[in-house]
């Protein structure tokens, strides 16, 4: 909804498609911008799936596309239309404890944890994707305090719910292929929602965590598979010690996309390291930092990629869906006398 009134705010006339699984809700926010006196012209809804719009990009002469959505569609749309694409596709983001822990802020960082990765169930592209926890965080007990948090989400007031676009076999599949790796462990949860009746193409997991040793993410046979999102309840969760937060840049480098992070910490020194090692587009830092709920009068969106679609301000909307024109007037006038001066 935000991309489509950054278009309407610039003048476009915009044809959107969305996602199959959340349709009627984009078909009834329309119809209320109708109701607000929106002219009926100005948006064209399209309900299809993805190969019905490819055609009808391939045969109207559309100027620009914003998608959002997987990366392997939005690099093959980059393709098809020579790059007339705005991004905003996975998020594989991270946050990084800094070793400044007091046991009077536990409770606050145990539970902004739990909300990043676990709230909507974990389906925003901004959730809590991987957890560098400090040492000293991990002796003070914060795995534990983030499991039981998440023990506290319940069907019964949809703190947990279904996973729209990620069925159970996907992932159980992701969980089986971590635990494959040396020293992995499932942290909590791991286990399928009982009592329910959520349909089998949606998925229907207990928030997930399963713990990776630092070492073992870094190696190439396991980095792909523990940096790979699942749109739904779950994190990775590792532990660094003094002398490896180069080990923990190198991660955050070695990703993909770059969406949201955050630098929880109150070391100055700590935070500037980190942020001059790192690209990702909406960065938090600070005690209360967070990867997700971000307020509307900040720039949100992927950094490390010319396509990178951002919200949220005034320059993110003009980027998207604006272009820059130069317009030079030069009425004269025409000096009295003038002559053709000799050719140059």
């Amino acid at each position: 909804m935000l991309q489509l009134m950054g278009a309407l705010f610039m003048g476009n006339k915009v044809v959107i498609k969305n996602s199959t699984s959340t349709c009627m809700v984009i078909e009834q926010y329309i119809r209320l911008l109708h109701a607000c006196g929106m002219p009926k012209t100005d948006v064209d809804l399209i309900h299809c799936g993805g190969p019905v719009m490819g055609e009808l990009l391939d045969r109207a002469p559309v100027r620009s596309i914003q998608f959002t959505g997987s990366s392997f569609v939005a690099n093959m749309l980059s393709e098809k239309h020579k790059g007339k694409v705005f991004i905003e596709d996975a998020g594989f983001d991270w946050k990084i404890l800094g070793p400044d822990m007091k046991q009077e802020e536990l409770e606050y960082v145990a539970y902004q944890c739990d909300q990043d990765a676990y709230a909507a169930s974990g389906q925003k592209c901004s959730a809590q994707s991987i957890l560098f926890a400090h040492e000293n965080w991990v002796k003070a007990g914060l795995f534990e305090k983030v499991e039981a948090r998440a023990a506290l989400r319940s069907l019964d007031d949809l703190t947990i719910g279904p996973v729209l676009t990620v069925d159970n076999e996907t992932i159980q599949k992701h969980i089986d292929r971590l635990l494959s790796i040396p020293g992995a462990r499932i942290q909590f949860g791991g286990k399928q929602l009982e009592n329910h009746q959520i349909p089998p193409c949606c998925g229907s997991f207990q928030p997930t965590a399963v713990f990776i040793p630092l070492e073992e993410i870094l190696k190439p046979e396991h980095f792909e598979a523990a940096t790979t999102e699942i749109f739904g309840p779950f994190q990775v969760l590792t532990e660094w010690k003094e002398g490896q937060l180069d080990l923990v840049l190198e991660a955050c480098e070695r990703m993909d996309h770059h969406l949201t992070a955050a630098i929880v910490s109150t070391d100055i020194h700590f935070i500037q390291k980190v942020i001059g090692h790192t690209v990702n587009g909406t960065t938090y830092a600070g005690l209360r930092a967070r990867t997700t709920g971000a307020p509307q009068n900040h720039w949100f969106g992927p950094a490390g990629d010319p396509r990178g679609a951002g919200i949220g301000t005034p320059e993110a909307i003009q980027l998207v869906w604006s272009t820059h024109r130069e317009v030079i007037e030069d009425f004269g006038p025409i000096p009295d006398g003038w002559t053709p001066p000799h050719p140059t």
